[in-house]
């Protein structure tokens, strides 16, 4: 992320992503204030074993371009409303030019990036592909009983 201010945001990746038993890391990576650990960070990620970048950034957030300008992995974007309701991040984040794509997800969207992270990475893991499999049954099993409770609910013009 590009700085801690992001971590309510992204703490849900890590949520998801620590519930789903997949080892991750966390960085305070600043493509403005520490240029040269991003640089560092980005050319290793894939020699430390890492699969998918998910890369967090703010206002000019040019933290998820610069870090896939760096790396043949994948890199998803998410962008952080801290100031013109995250569409500034959101256009910049999206914006990239030719050769060096970044998968965007919506505003403060860390949740949605850590389960794409995952889909990337259980394509050649079948146990990722498990854990990810029950979880898209949770959410289905979610909505049925939200449906249930529903149904259960007594008004003079509902007519289910």
């Amino acid at each position: 992320m590009g700085s801690t201010s992001d971590l309510p945001v992204m703490e849900k990746a890590a949520q998801f992503l620590n519930e789903m038993e997949i080892p991750f890391e966390m960085n305070a990576l600043s493509a403005h204030r520490t240029p040269e650990e991003v640089e560092k960070f980005a050319k290793g990620a894939q020699e430390k074993g890492i699969k998918v970048i998910i890369a967090a950034a703010g206002m000019a957030a040019h933290l998820p371009g610069v870090i896939a300008s760096m790396t043949t992995l994948p890199v998803i974007g998410v962008p952080i409303n801290s100031s013109l309701d995250g569409l500034d991040a959101l256009l910049a984040i999206v914006q990239m030019p030719p050769g060096i794509p970044v998968a965007t997800v919506g505003i403060n969207g860390a949740l949605n990036a850590a389960i794409l992270a995952l889909q990337m990475i259980a394509t050649g893991d079948e146990s990722a592909q498990k854990k990810l499999k029950e979880y898209k049954v949770s959410l289905k099993n979610k909505i049925t009983k939200a449906n249930q409770e529903l149904a259960s609910l007594s008004y003079k013009f509902k007519t289910n």
